[in-house]
């Protein structure tokens, strides 16, 4: 019994399933679970969680960096979650909710930037709002369609995660991608369930401010180009590609290649951006 317990304690830190396995199974999880009462949309947040759970970075002192963009990407699915259950979507809540998340973008980064020079400060913050304030505004438009969402999701999180490896920065990309391994649970979900599942703002709103504040982290704390992350607000545009032909099974499929591209572009420039390439 003992050996059993100690082989799953170093299963759990092996970060393969830190950052893919135990996200993915969480998503799945809550997803199917929290589909009875319309939330099934907090399947991201409870993958992202439990990365963050298994890495150990659970405390809010010091609050840093980091730990702020776990807070307000909880604040993100708790807000999204409020709205779809009180509110009726409209044209303006994308944008609003955007608006929003792009001056949070401030608070979590405020640190980094002060240590900026003044010029530089103010154009990393201007890039920083309004990519966080374009992916919410952007993904939030397609809460009506899980297939779209959950590529979305999906493409956003292992694109942030994967750039941010490969500037130099171990948590984050686990992060992402266990962002990005919630939301395949999500679309397992969607296999079994169809269109009767819903993602709403709850996994809109949650995985585009993740994302956009997890990619914004790998350039301000890593070693990445801004440019590297630039086509990750391309992912939203691809996914409204048109589906309306493909099996309901094969919609996410196809969503998912769509939105990966722009995301492998992403990598792609992370990779050169890590070997010196300079733009």
């Amino acid at each position: 019994m003992y050996e059993a317990v100690v082989y799953l304690q170093e299963l759990l830190r092996h970060p393969v399933v830190q950052s893919s396995a135990a996200p993915f199974l969480a998503g799945l999880v809550a997803a199917a679970l929290l589909y009875h009462v319309r939330l099934e949309g907090l399947a991201a947040l409870a993958g992202f969680l439990a990365t963050v759970a298994l890495v150990g970075n659970f405390a809010l002192d010091p609050l840093t960096a980091t730990r702020k963009i776990v807070i307000v990407g909880a604040a993100a699915a708790a807000l999204g979650a409020m709205t779809d259950l009180a509110f009726k979507p409209t044209r303006f809540g994308g944008p609003l909710l955007g608006l929003i998340f792009g001056v949070a973008s401030l608070w979590v980064f405020a640190t980094v930037l002060r240590q900026k020079l003044p010029v530089e400060a103010v154009l990393l913050a201007a890039g920083v709002i309004a990519f966080t304030a374009w992916l919410a505004a952007a993904s939030v438009a397609l809460q009506h369609d899980p297939a779209r969402a959950g590529a979305n999701g999906l493409m956003l999180g292992l694109g942030a995660g994967v750039c941010a490896v490969l500037g130099g920065s171990a948590l984050i990309g686990q992060y992402g991608l266990g962002l990005g391994a919630a939301c395949g649970g999500f679309i397992v979900v969607l296999w079994i369930l169809g269109p009767r599942l819903g993602a709403g703002h709850a996994l809109t709103l949650s995985t585009s401010v993740l994302s956009a504040l997890l990619a914004s982290g790998a350039v301000l704390l890593a070693q990445l180009s801004p440019v590297a992350v630039a086509p990750l607000a391309l992912v939203p545009l691809a996914a409204r590609l048109p589906l309306s032909r493909a099996p309901l099974w094969m919609q996410p499929v196809l969503a998912a290649v769509y939105t990966g591209v722009p995301a492998a572009a992403a990598c792609a420039l992370a990779w050169l951006s890590g070997r010196g390439w300079t733009w």
